[in-house]
């Protein structure tokens, strides 16, 4: 592991195996990007982050790497409103999108050669979203052709913590430059598909095979839930190389957990495939809502494996 200059501040590099990655630690606790170098010298990217010339466009709207989502997955809604929720004692609160990890200040606990820990310090807004008493950290642990990454919500209170977080993996596709979307297939877990109305409600989604070309429209923004496994994997149709996630610990994940599908636009440099807790708008509708009893730890752990 090393530390090297970005844009004016200092980020991590780790050199494992033929991988390379890098991340921001102390923003948003951000993986930046993998990069493989394959048997024939070339190098693939398998996380896409852009090149930037400055930091005018804040690290956490920046489309890459992987940002961390918590302590609710993208849109909430309270009566029909976006960005609020209504927390156990009644009361009204605003909400970001996607929640405020992936724009907040961590603090490294630890690091080293093959990874690090990092615990967010939540500011006056966002104790004012989410009014606990808890220690909320994230683990990467990198290898040579995977990493691992654990979210752990420790509650230090006297009430039950509400969450369903998640992650927004920026995977670059196609990446390789003769390649294009209709080259790439999806194998998807054996699972219901849904969607997120503009009001925050889930409803039933398209039909779609499980060997699903990664081009098709109705991937874009749909919900997978219900899985009866926990793993998915895509990449190029001839099985050349693949990239293969896992949502959680258990071989037959919670039936709330789910992966989301999306992208912003055909000719977008990545696709993100997003292992969540549960579906949008959990506080709202309470499918995937998880609850930490005092004293008590829960985690979160998904896996990106490379072939």
């Amino acid at each position: 592991m090393e530390t090297i200059p970005y844009l004016g501040h200092s980020i991590r590099r780790w050199q494992i195996g033929d991988s390379t990655f890098l991340a921001w630690p102390e923003a948003g606790a951000r993986l930046m990007r993998w990069q493989t170098t394959r048997p024939n010298g070339s190098t693939r990217d398998v996380l896409h982050w852009p090149e930037l010339a400055d930091l005018s466009t804040p690290v956490a709207k920046v489309r890459g790497g992987n940002p961390i989502l918590f302590p609710f997955n993208a849109r909430v809604f309270e009566g029909g409103e976006i960005h609020f929720w209504r927390d156990a004692t009644g009361t009204r609160r605003a909400m970001p999108m996607h929640g405020f990890a992936r724009q907040g200040t961590f603090q490294l606990t630890s690091i080293d050669e093959t990874g690090f820990t990092a615990r967010l310090a939540p500011t006056a807004d966002d104790q004012a979203c989410y009014p606990f008493d808890y220690t909320f950290t994230v683990t990467y642990r990198f290898e040579a052709e995977r990493c691992v990454c654990t979210l752990t919500l420790q509650n230090h209170g006297e009430v039950a913590i509400p969450w369903s977080a998640g992650h927004h993996f920026y995977f670059a596709a196609p990446w390789t430059a003769d390649q294009t979307r209709d080259d790439y297939v999806i194998q998807l877990p054996r699972a219901a598909s849904a969607k997120q109305t503009a009001t925050g409600d889930i409803v039933p989604g398209p039909h779609l095979p499980r060997r699903c070309p990664l081009s098709h429209p109705d991937l874009v923004d749909t919900i997978h839930v219900g899985m009866a496994e926990n793993h998915l994997r895509f990449g190029p149709a001839d099985g050349s190389e693949f990239v293969a996630l896992t949502n959680g610990s258990s071989t037959v994940p919670h039936p709330e957990a789910c992966f989301v599908t999306w992208t912003a636009d055909p000719d977008a440099p990545y696709y993100c495939v997003e292992p969540w807790m549960g579906p949008p708008n959990a506080p709202g509708h309470g499918r995937g809502l998880h609850h930490v009893t005092p004293g008590q730890t829960e985690n979160f752990t998904v896996t990106v494996a490379i072939g």
